[in-house]
């Protein structure tokens, strides 16, 4: 049983159904360490670190903790490093059953964290810079600096929130797929889907609704938490489903 992949003018690459398993395995096990990594250092560094309005506050946490400030930078940065090999994965994966949404999916998922997310981290890192008072920084009194890391924070957040509307695009573009694939269980696809309502609603409440960011924020927990968790633990555990016999899918043209 063989999945081609491939296109014209050149002939398709057989890749058998094992393959595609182990292929789809390794994405799980990425999706892991994006999971753990992304939660450690939005929940834990930021959520625990950041005081929402408290410049003087969120300064003192910091600075008392400035290793685990910057442990939540590198472990970002592991998350979005994985994620680049993620999305070329489920390209792999899904591209025979739409080249061109699969195509789009891989661009918005590269968009959202490989390119903006990771380049939002220097708002992180600036805070620390702004923080330790050292070099050009030393020449603002504590309070400005203090306020500046905040501003720093909070642009911070703001990226965060434009990632997450391309991320958003992608996870329904991704449900599509995972829809009409024969490798994946369809209700894999309508919780991706459901989790991209949830992003994009966070994002645009952000810019549109400051008011109700809050509840959005709670429904992309929800939403976004059982559908990647849920899609990471079926790539661990199952990685594929085996197609039915005389199954043959092929990239469209």
């Amino acid at each position: 049983m063989i999945i081609a992949e491939g296109g014209p003018p050149g002939p398709a690459h057989p890749i058998p159904v094992d393959n595609l398993r182990s292929l789809a395995r390794t994405a799980g096990l990425l999706y892991l360490v994006i999971i753990v990594c992304a939660g450690f250092a939005e929940g834990v560094v930021r959520g625990g670190l950041v005081i929402p309005g408290d410049a003087a506050a969120t300064a003192a946490n910091i600075l008392g903790s400035p290793g685990l400030f910057r442990m939540g930078f590198a472990a970002d940065l592991i998350a979005f490093l994985c994620d680049a090999a993620v999305a070329v994965l489920f390209y792999v994966l899904l591209a025979p059953v739409g080249r061109t949404l699969a195509l789009l999916a891989l661009s918005f998922r590269l968009l959202a964290h490989p390119a903006i997310a990771a380049v939002n981290l220097l708002n992180h890192w600036g805070a620390s810079i702004l923080l330790d008072g050292a070099g050009p920084a030393a020449a603002f009194p504590p309070a400005e600096r203090e306020a500046l890391a905040m501003t720093a924070l909070e642009l911070h957040h703001a990226g965060y929130l434009i990632g997450g509307a391309f991320f958003g695009v992608h996870c329904a573009l991704l449900a599509v797929l995972l829809v009409r694939s024969p490798l994946f269980p369809a209700l894999l696809g309508w919780l991706l889907g459901a989790a991209a309502v949830g992003y994009l609603a966070e994002s645009f409440t952000f810019i549109l609704l400051p008011a109700l960011e809050e509840p959005a924020g709670t429904l992309v927990v929800v939403t976004a938490g059982v559908a990647e968790v849920g899609l990471c633990l079926w790539l661990l555990t199952k990685g594929t489903r085996t197609p039915p016999p005389g199954a043959e899918v092929s990239v469209p043209v």
